[in-house]
């Protein structure tokens, strides 16, 4: 790349962000699974301006993942070639964050690690998103959200009792402990460089994250009031009057009548506030002939049924709603808490709320590399460099 295209790319202004409070936000993300993308999702959501790096051989695909991907723009640059890590170089020096999710070491050897990076825009918040951590014995070792949190403990407190582990979907580890506290770690970095002008890195680890989630499960572990297996505690499903249960449809209803009125109120809407069987709610000598008598109930009639009868009678009874359902509940779409994506499926909308500081609606996740052209022009290449990078392979 010749000096006058490098002078230009660190002297060039970015492309201004959306709406809602982290307006004027810069991240680069570079091209990630899982709770990286989740990550720059909900910094983009919030209105950052995130541009994330994919791969040259991608340029033109349509995004994969249509919900992750959505309110980027996606430039297409090989990280394997000396003049595309100065590119992205470029890119993070004027950008107030990064967010990278390969393996210990990966972006090192690309020569885009946070040294090299902190040392040319040192208010940069680099960002890392890993299983393990950083450091550790098992830092190099592969894994997946289902490894994470099962080292952190979590795997082993969803259970029924007697049962076996169930896996929660990916959502604990990759989400919660992940992407969702690798945002929090940002934010709260971001908010130190702009007081102190100085970046930093942010070590997102799902194992930590993870271990995080069960703060109050800890808390009730030391104080004696959590025993350490699983169903057999009062939020596990091992308490009657919080869990689940099977309706005649097959459906499910999901109960968490814990504070003594709700509870009052679940045994008024089922005909049992003088039964002896129900009089004593934290006497756990009474919790198997209690969860038994309310299956049988249960069983009785269907979801929807138990869904209409308990509506509006405090007891904190819900039906367990599938996917569609979820999406379709008439709370849910008062709120907006969905919304229909350009792919023509549901999609999550962007949440939390903000009074002062409201959200644009994202826009769709695009086709991978549909702004490479655009982004690269306003970091200060002239259409004779692009052309040129382009016939060499360096960007899609």
């Amino acid at each position: 790349m010749s000096a006058a295209v490098t002078a230009a790319l660190c002297e060039a202004p970015f492309i201004g962000a959306g709406a809602g409070p982290l307006a004027g936000l810069r991240v680069v993300e570079l091209g990630g699974l899982g709770p990286g993308p989740f990550c720059g999702m909900l910094l983009a959501d919030l209105g950052a301006e995130v541009i994330r790096i994919d791969r040259p051989a991608e340029t033109g695909n349509p995004s994969r993942f249509p919900v992750l991907h959505r309110g980027r723009r996606s430039v297409t640059v090989d990280l394997k070639h000396p003049d595309g890590v100065a590119l992205a170089g470029r890119l993070i020096r004027d950008a107030d964050a990064v967010i990278e999710g390969f393996r210990p070491g990966a972006v090192e050897r690309m020569g885009l690690g946070p040294d090299v990076c902190l040392a040319a825009n040192p208010r940069l918040v680099y960002g890392r998103m890993t299983g393990w951590g950083q450091d550790g014995p098992l830092a190099q070792e592969p894994g997946h959200d289902i490894n994470y949190i099962a080292l952190a403990g979590a795997l082993h407190a969803i259970a029924p009792a007697g049962g076996d582990p169930v896996v929660p979907v990916n959502l604990v580890g990759d989400f919660g402990g992940g992407g969702m506290l690798l945002a929090l770690g940002l934010v709260s970095a971001l908010l130190h460089a702009r007081t102190t002008g100085q970046g930093q890195v942010v070590d997102a680890a799902m194992t930590d994250g993870t271990a995080l989630l069960l703060a109050m499960t800890y808390g009730f572990l030391a104080q004696g009031a959590w025993e350490d297996r699983p169903g057999v505690n009062l939020l596990d499903g091992g308490a009657p009057f919080y869990g689940v249960y099977r309706c005649s449809d097959g459906g499910h209803v999901a109960l968490g009548a814990i504070e003594p009125q709700f509870y009052a109120n679940l045994l008024r809407v089922l005909g049992l506030e003088d039964d002896p069987d129900f009089a004593r709610q934290r006497d756990r000598r009474t919790w198997p002939t209690m969860r038994a008598r309310l299956t049988e109930i249960f069983a009785s009639r269907p979801r929807d049924a138990w869904a209409a009868a308990f509506e509006g009678q405090g007891a904190c009874l819900t039906p367990v709603l599938s996917l569609t359902e979820a999406a379709e509940h008439p709370h849910n779409t008062a709120r907006g808490t969905f919304r229909r994506g350009d792919h023509g499926g549901h999609e999550p909308a962007p949440a939390p709320r903000f009074a002062a500081t409201p959200t644009a609606s994202p826009a769709p996740a695009p086709r991978l590399g549909a702004h490479t052209d655009a982004v690269l022009r306003a970091a200060g290449l002239y259409d004779e460099d692009i052309t040129a990078l382009r016939e060499k392979g360096i960007i899609g």
